[in-house]
């Protein structure tokens, strides 16, 4: 696996300060993705038992709430071989910071078994999060107004409550924030 970046006091993808790891590798294709050069599996460095030390390094801060995986795509069947083994150390090591993960396929889908994104580790890489951010980024469903996520048809998932559950369990983070523009103590005509 290669990855791009890895963001050491991440705060707009996901609550607090976190660590993030954008990885390579994207079959996706986006229209209007805000990094391109992550579709190729090989763009970036190689992904090593050091850059896995760094990553536990940078979330040891008591300040840093947890880590995100971005991409490219984490759910690709090649990168979720080698994040299922991160997700199992940061678990290990900092069972107490969240983690949260952004992919283009859909929870219930694509990543479901039988899905044509699901291997022999996607149960457990799932089971290993706390939220997902599932569905491709709609170019045409951009909202600039919604938290953690860039499209409308995009859903924070609880993937706890959905697993127990058998179906799909929006996280208290999907729901939109009033814009700035509405005044909910102002009188109405």
């Amino acid at each position: 696996m290669y990855y791009s970046t890895i963001k050491k006091y991440d705060i707009a993808d996901g609550p607090g300060v976190r660590v993030t790891l954008f990885v390579s590798g994207c079959t996706n294709g986006c229209e209007g993705c805000f990094q391109p050069e992550t579709w190729d599996f090989r763009y970036g460095q190689p992904y090593t038992k050091e850059t896995q030390q760094e990553l536990l390094q940078a979330l040891s801060p008591a300040y840093i709430q947890g880590l995100t995986l971005l991409g490219g795509e984490p759910f690709e069947p090649e990168n979720q071989r080698e994040l299922v083994t991160l997700l199992r150390a940061v678990r290990a090591a900092c069972p107490e910071k969240d983690i949260w993960c952004y992919t283009g396929f859909t929870f219930d889908r694509e990543l479901a078994p039988g899905g044509r994104k699901y291997c022999e580790v996607t149960d457990e890489m799932l089971g290993l999060l706390d939220i997902l951010v599932d569905g491709r980024f709609v170019l045409a469903r951009r909202n600039l107004m919604l938290r953690f996520r860039g499209s409308e048809n995009q859903r924070i998932i609880d993937v706890g409550k959905s697993l127990a559950q058998g179906a799909v369990v929006l996280s208290e983070w999907n729901e939109q924030p009033p814009s700035r523009q509405q005044n909910p103590a102002a009188p109405e005509n």
